[in-house]
């Protein structure tokens, strides 16, 4: 399911670059958030020091302004393309990788008024999946 994650996202952002109807993005939009919520994905965890923490791309130029997104890989090659990035960039840390459901990750979260939602395969990727869409019809 996860490799049908990166495959969807991937011909949403190529539907996206065509001209695609809103109707047509729309669709695939929900099934993202389908998939995403039933997904197991890959989280990066950063050990700087003594702290462990959750790899997060905040967003926003002020310094009061703290949203974040949370990346999160649909395999480990990806994971490990991010580690890479992420290393050039910050120069310092003890990346790890944790697994968890879209599902969970974003209620582990959903009290956070920062947290804006997942950003599936970043930086490669970088497609955005806002929280409050992250969701299973069926339930």
């Amino acid at each position: 399911m996860e490799d049908n994650l990166k495959e969807l996202t991937e011909q949403y952002i190529e539907l996206e670059d065509n001209g695609a109807s809103e109707e047509e993005l729309n669709e695939l939009a929900h099934e993202i958030d389908h998939v995403v919520y039933h997904s197991e994905l890959i989280i990066l965890l950063n050990k700087v020091e003594e702290e462990t923490e959750i790899v997060a791309l905040l967003i926003g130029e002020e310094e009061d302004d703290e949203s974040y997104f949370l990346p999160v890989y649909t395999s480990e090659e990806e994971a490990n393309n991010a580690v890479e990035f992420f290393s050039q960039q910050e120069g310092s840390g003890e990346f790890e990788f944790d697994k968890a459901t879209g599902a969970d990750i974003v209620a582990s979260y959903s009290e956070d008024e920062d947290f804006l939602g997942l950003a599936i395969n970043a930086p490669d990727n970088g497609f955005i999946v806002f929280a409050e869409t992250v969701h299973d019809c069926e339930e």
